[in-house]
């Protein structure tokens, strides 16, 4: 492999991206007008079923599922291989272009919120649930939701992207990346050795962070990457993982916003709980045939 050279400045070069080289770009803001859409409930999601999505449509149904009523929502897909996030109305939800983005109509002016876990923090507060009121707990759920917020980036950019999406394989990034991924499910099954939660014994906005990303290794949901990882061998994650995974406000969120995959899993867009029945994409084009 020949030796890379850094140049003295850095220079963009378009073509050495990888898979998501044309939506990535060094600069911030708009490049199309576009409006966003708006629904019938205050609760305004603009997202797609990345790890980062799931979070907060996992943590809406959550909600729901606790009879918080105004917590319905409408959830609108945001195509980020088209560009998407680039629009002027996501632009001003979230300036640096990124799903997921929230906007609360219930107050005014309208609340933005935007990275994911802040938008778990935001409904959490708001709707006093999934986040402990001991302050000893809140402390230790919170240590562990900005845990995974700056974790996530050595699993997902780092590792995620040298192993699946690179142009080519490299070794140093992918075992760079991998010891880090490695470590990150050691510190988690030695967490959960003891706990039926990352918490103790309730289930936290903590749970609701860490499962779509660290949950996702060992069923091979990310990166195809289970047997490299050895990400069953962590069995701690992994009886956590599955537990998680029966919630029914998991397996209806991580349906929503999503567009790829069988189409009776996929809820494009969400706007009332018949949608889950009535509206995934295989009777979408059933309807449309």
């Amino acid at each position: 492999m020949s030796e890379y050279t850094p140049p003295k400045v850095w220079k963009w070069d378009q073509a050495s991206g990888g898979k998501f080289a044309n939506i990535n770009r060094p600069i911030a803001g708009a490049t199309s007008e576009k409006d966003l859409p708006k629904g019938k409930h205050d609760l305004q999601l603009h997202s797609l079923a990345t790890p980062n999505g799931v979070k907060v449509t996992v943590m809406l149904e959550e909600l729901l599922e606790q009879g918080h009523k105004d917590a319905d929502y409408d959830a609108y897909l945001i195509n980020i291989q088209e560009g998407d996030q680039f629009s002027s109305g996501f632009v001003e939800i979230n300036p640096n272009s990124k799903i997921p983005a929230l906007m609360d109509h219930s107050t005014t002016p309208p609340t933005r919120v935007f990275e994911s876990g802040a938008i778990l923090l935001y409904l959490a507060e708001k709707y006093d649930a999934l986040l402990p009121s001991d302050p000893s707990l809140r402390a230790e759920c919170l240590s562990w939701l900005f845990w995974q917020m700056g974790s996530a980036p050595y699993l997902g950019g780092g590792f995620g992207h040298f192993y699946a999406y690179a142009p080519e394989k490299f070794e140093y990034p992918i075992n760079r990346f991998a010891m880090e991924v490695k470590r990150q499910l050691d510190v988690l099954d030695r967490q959960l050795a003891d706990r039926k939660f990352i918490c103790g014994d309730d289930y936290t906005i903590a749970d609701i962070a860490i499962w779509p990303w660290y949950g996702a290794l060992h069923t091979n949901i990310l990166y195809n990457a289970a047997e490299f990882l050895d990400a069953g061998s962590y069995n701690n994650v992994v009886r956590w993982s599955n537990e998680i995974a029966k919630r029914p406000a998991s397996i209806r969120g991580k349906m929503v916003n999503r567009a790829w995959g069988d189409l009776d899993g996929q809820l494009r867009e969400r706007h009332d709980a018949s949608d889950f029945e009535l509206r995934t994409q295989d009777k979408i084009e059933a309807e449309e045939s």
